[in-house]
């Protein structure tokens, strides 16, 4: 059975993943910082008799991110797929014009920095087997300006480039990095229905034949709102 780790699930885009590679054979390892948000997750998942379990961390906390990463690859064995997607919230975001070393601090430690730290854990192991996949979902400030996420565009930024130096390094070695960038807001019924979200993103996984897409397809980031 294929495994898969969902970094920063919650109820919307996690659970919609989760279910959507679930039911192509995935066994399902979720991760966040609420136990309840995670009891939920379960609880929808053994309706569709996917097999999961939950992993209670806070990735700003490197230490115990890492010990998570551990118990799930000592239970779970091997990691196929890694999907990495955490979100703060927008009362997290400042405009570009209120950016601080300090708020842009803030995303670093709980987006770019727990990035990295969850490739390093599962990659070395990947690059062995010569085959698995990295899946980076970020806002479309990671590839068009937007003011009103300043801090938050320049980190999603780094994880943009992050991830294109990293699908090109490892393109030749068997393991897929890709990179999906929402431009609207997710919510269910809506054009951001994390449902949708997730049909796109187990696509490009399937597909491995392009490393970024933009969500709605064909979005133009030039006409979003500044």
């Amino acid at each position: 059975m294929r495994n898969i780790v969902i970094v920063g699930a919650g109820p919307g885009l996690g659970l919609s993943l989760a279910k959507k590679f679930g039911v192509n054979g995935f066994r399902v390892a979720v991760i966040s910082r609420n136990p309840e948000k995670l009891s939920m997750i379960i609880s929808e998942l053994k309706k569709l008799n996917i097999e999961a379990q939950s992993f209670v961390a806070d990735v700003t906390d490197l230490a115990a991110l890492k010990q998570v990463f551990q118990a799930i690859i000592k239970e779970f064995g091997s990691i196929d797929v890694l999907e990495f997607s955490p979100y703060a919230g927008w009362d997290k975001f400042t405009h570009v014009l209120e950016t601080t070393p300090q708020s842009v601090l803030e995303q670093i430690n709980s987006y770019l920095l727990p990035a990295v730290l969850s490739v390093n854990e599962v990659l070395p192991n990947m690059i062995h087997r010569g085959s698995g996949a990295i899946l980076f979902t970020t806002g479309i400030s990671a590839m068009f300006p937007l003011p009103f996420v300043g801090n938050g565009g320049i980190v999603m930024s780094g994880i943009r480039n992050y991830a294109t130096a990293l699908h090109n390094e490892l393109i030749d070695k068997g393991v897929f990095v890709g990179h999906l960038s929402i431009g609207t807001m997710i919510q269910a019924g809506t054009a951001g229905d994390p449902d949708v979200i997730a049909e796109t993103w187990y696509s490009l996984y399937e597909k491995q034949d392009n490393f970024e897409e933009v969500f709605p397809l064909g979005l133009d980031p030039t006409h979003l709102p500044k």
